[in-house]
């Protein structure tokens, strides 16, 4: 029997391999990609305006992704870390900022638990679990811009917070003062509602415009003693206290920009790609060996970014695992796996957002593509969070087995 010889199906005729899609069976992460298409649909419109992402926000509400690492026992999932990181960079695709503001809504809700003060906290984790809160921060570890006095049974704050992320379309706060008379630092959660608390909502950088990264006002706020969450802290991260545990937040804020990083890089492939196999004028461009070579060389390069991030992800599943177990050496090996993948990530996000613009051209030049807010969403990351800090500590790790020491990058 003579063998059927099928004929060969042209660029035309095939369809493109998926790109960057979800490989995990976590039926979190498939809700979230289904997501996906809702949020670029008006991805770019959103940029244009800045203001609020309330209706992305009320989506994930809606499909119970807000609570997913929280345990079990007050209503959440249990889920890892990775589980929230993989889909920050899945929303990153279309929208770095709701990637972003997600990411960091469970550094807020998380860090709840550092305090160590569970008859306090899991009530409200409870309460966050059932009503899907979504949290916003106001504790900017750089500004002694907000204080508060003791009077009676309560503190009273004045002043402000800048860079507060996710204010703008939180439930809830989770807030740090200095102590005027002391100038320690202490901590409470309050609804975003609260007499006296702006929301300023003035953020205007040239990039992540949704996420609300401007300033939070206080005037006269009220702080009752019983929701202080534990005692006074030191205001300088490296004079926290010693246990390794007690240092994670700046791992976790790291890994939230480093999945926004992969997310935007992989989403400004998944865009040119599109773009190009969409556009009548633009489709000789798939044959051009100029175009091929440079996407090549883009994919390849934020495919071992995407490899790296992974590894990030397992190593800080692996610390926040420990719990109060965790090792400085743990802690260590988690901080230079992370800092490293940033590192990458962001070089790779800042060259894929530009291979956008320049593969596609004139199509790349129309205010109304919004196709330049991929790099000026990476740029101003990559500005506030200097990739320096985390290269030195990579290479002093690489010659003297030297953990970097716990601090703000790190």
């Amino acid at each position: 029997m003579s063998a059927v010889i099928l004929p060969h199906p042209t660029l035309q005729e095939q369809a493109p391999p998926a790109l960057f899609e979800p490989e995990s069976a976590n039926p979190y992460i498939t809700r979230a990609a289904a997501l996906r298409p809702l949020f670029a649909r008006d991805a770019a419109e959103r940029d244009r305006a800045g203001g609020r992402p309330s209706a992305q926000i009320a989506l994930l509400r809606q499909e119970g992704l807000l609570a997913l690492l929280l345990p079990t026992a007050v209503g959440g999932e249990a889920q890892p870390w990775s589980t929230a990181l993989r889909i920050t960079r899945l929303l990153s695709q279309v929208d770095s900022s709701v990637g972003h503001l997600y990411g960091y809504h469970y550094v807020s809700l998380l860090g709840l638990g550092l305090r160590q003060v569970p008859a306090q906290v899991e009530p409200l984790w409870r309460r966050s679990a059932q009503a899907q809160w979504f949290w916003g921060n106001t504790a900017n570890s750089f500004s002694k811009s907000l204080f508060g006095r003791r009077e009676g049974d309560h503190f009273v704050l004045d002043g402000f917070r800048p860079f507060t992320s996710g204010s703008h379309v939180a439930d809830w706060l989770s807030i740090a003062w200095e102590d005027a008379d002391t100038g320690e630092r202490r901590a409470a959660a309050i609804e975003a509602g609260r007499e006296g608390v702006v929301i300023e909502d003035d953020w205007d950088g040239i990039g992540q415009r949704q996420t609300g990264s401007g300033r939070v006002s206080f005037h006269g706020v009220r702080v009752h003693a019983d929701e202080v969450l534990g005692p006074p802290a030191p205001l300088d991260p490296t004079r926290a206290p010693a246990e390794p545990w007690r240092t994670v937040t700046p791992l976790l804020q790291q890994s939230v920009l480093l999945n926004v990083f992969v997310g935007v890089a992989q989403g400004a492939l998944r865009t040119a790609r599109d773009t190009l196999l969409d556009a009548p004028a633009s489709r000789r461009l798939q044959h051009d060996p100029g175009m091929q070579r440079v996407l090549g060389e883009l994919w390849s390069r934020t495919r071992a970014a995407t490899a790296l991030a992974d590894r990030a992800l397992r190593a800080l599943d692996a610390a926040t695992a420990r719990g109060v177990h965790l090792t400085a050496e743990e802690r260590g090996d988690a901080a230079v796996a992370i800092a490293a993948a940033n590192v990458l990530a962001g070089e790779v996000a800042l060259q894929a957002a530009t291979g956008l613009i320049e593969a596609l051209g004139p199509l790349a030049a129309d205010r109304g593509a919004g196709l330049d807010r991929f790099w000026r969403n990476v740029r101003i990351h990559t500005l506030h969070n200097p990739a320096e800090y985390k290269v030195r500590n990579v290479g002093r790790h690489f010659l003297s087995g030297q953990p970097p020491a716990p601090g703000t990058f790190q």
